[in-house]
């Protein structure tokens, strides 16, 4: 079932949206090969809403997708992509960092994570720096249709005791099998209230 959903714009720091609405707004953040723009694209079940690439790090910019004339998904640029400038990383760091702190209308933020992988360290210092800020987040484990059902779980049980969270604040996810995508709608329900 899709949903309506419209690439509303693009920004490259948090002064250029002065003229967005007045809505929720929900961020997704992770690494540059994490699978953003696929999980955007599984959410709205609208292929090519996101742009994704075969190559990492495309999202430069903060995008803004219009829901159902309701709430944003808000596009963070990817971190931690190594084959892109050194000034350019730290520039996305700090437009990031400037979005998350002083949004009016960010009500949650899911960070995504490759369960086949370890957290690098940016991805536990986006998790600190959002405990520290007070700011709502779930982790959204990503490509869980790479590994087979235990290994899920398995991945699922040490990322938790890994990042001091309890298994219900992971939520296992795939754009290939859609995995995850109620869960998805059922948070966005309780945190839209």
């Amino acid at each position: 079932m899709s949903i309506q959903a419209e690439f509303y714009k693009s920004f490259a720091n948090i002064s250029q949206m002065e003229d967005v609405k007045s809505m929720p707004q929900i961020a997704f953040v992770g690494r540059s090969n994490a699978g953003k723009s696929s999980l955007l694209n599984m959410l709205t079940n609208r292929r090519g809403l996101a742009i994704t690439s075969q190559k990492a790090g495309r999202t430069r910019l903060i995008n803004f997708f219009e829901i159902k004339n309701e709430y944003y998904f808000v596009d963070l640029p990817g971190y931690g992509y190594s084959s892109a400038s050194k000034g350019t990383t730290q520039g996305w760091g700090e437009a990031i960092a400037e979005y998350l702190v002083n949004s009016k209308h960010l009500r949650l933020v899911f960070i995504l994570l490759d369960i086949r992988h370890d957290p690098s360290q940016l991805d536990v210092a986006m998790l600190h720096f959002l405990q520290s800020h007070s700011i709502p987040f779930r982790i959204l484990a990503t490509k869980c249709d790479k590994l087979s059902r235990a290994q899920s779980h398995n991945h699922r049980q040490k990322l938790a005791s890994f990042l001091g969270l309890g298994i219900a604040d992971i939520i296992l996810t795939s754009a290939q099998n859609r995995q995850g995508r109620q869960d998805v709608f059922d948070i966005l329900e309780q945190t839209l209230v």
